[in-house]
């Protein structure tokens, strides 16, 4: 049996790394993996390549391809000759981030607008339920803003993204001096 390649020291620092903030992230540990290895990849990769240089079995590679398929974070690559799939991860860091944040939106935010919405069309009955009602109100609220935002942002081209996220402090100092000028600290934002 032929010896796994030898991934360099500061790859495996990435990969393993990744597999750890994957379990927080709520993915497994291989399925992190997996994804770094295709992140830090010159060219794209097989199953058969990645269960080799990782060590893992050729049966949870798949899966975690599968999962990471999903995710839309590898893209599948054919090339002329060889019958096997190849994959790659996109090679933009901001379509990555972009992608994911979407995926995450899908899964976990827009079921929570919805069940929110929903909560908020009926009818209280009593006190408990008037105040609960009104904390999701506020919860509804903040998270349709932020989705709101979120959806302006994805609009931007990426640079003009990045120039946003650099002006976060001088935004900052902007709107505090606004809101000293005009009095408007401590008020809620409009609707």
């Amino acid at each position: 049996m032929p010896t796994p390649p030898r991934l360099p020291e500061l790859n495996r620092q990435f990969i393993a790394h990744f597999g750890e903030m994957g379990s927080r992230w709520g993915i497994n540990r291989t399925v992190g993996q997996i994804y770094a290895l295709l992140f830090i990849a010159q060219n794209a990769m097989n199953a058969d390549e990645i269960a080799e240089t990782l060590e893992f079995s050729r049966s949870n590679v798949s899966m975690g391809l599968k999962e990471l398929q999903s995710w839309r974070l590898v893209r599948l690559r054919h090339q002329a000759g060889d019958r096997r799939e190849y994959f790659e991860a996109p090679q933009d860091v901001w379509e990555i981030f972009r992608v994911l944040a979407e995926e995450r939106r899908r899964r976990e935010i827009e079921p929570t607008l919805s069940m929110l919405r929903m909560a908020l069309l009926e009818e209280p009955t009593s006190e408990a339920e008037r105040h609960a009602q009104q904390r999701m109100r506020e919860m509804h609220d903040l998270i349709d803003r932020l989705m709101k935002w979120f959806d302006d942002v994805q609009r931007l081209a990426p640079e003009t993204a990045m120039q946003l996220m650099g002006m976060g402090a001088t935004v900052t100092k902007v709107l505090t001096l606004k809101d000293r000028l005009t009095g408007g600290k401590g008020k809620k934002p409009a609707a």
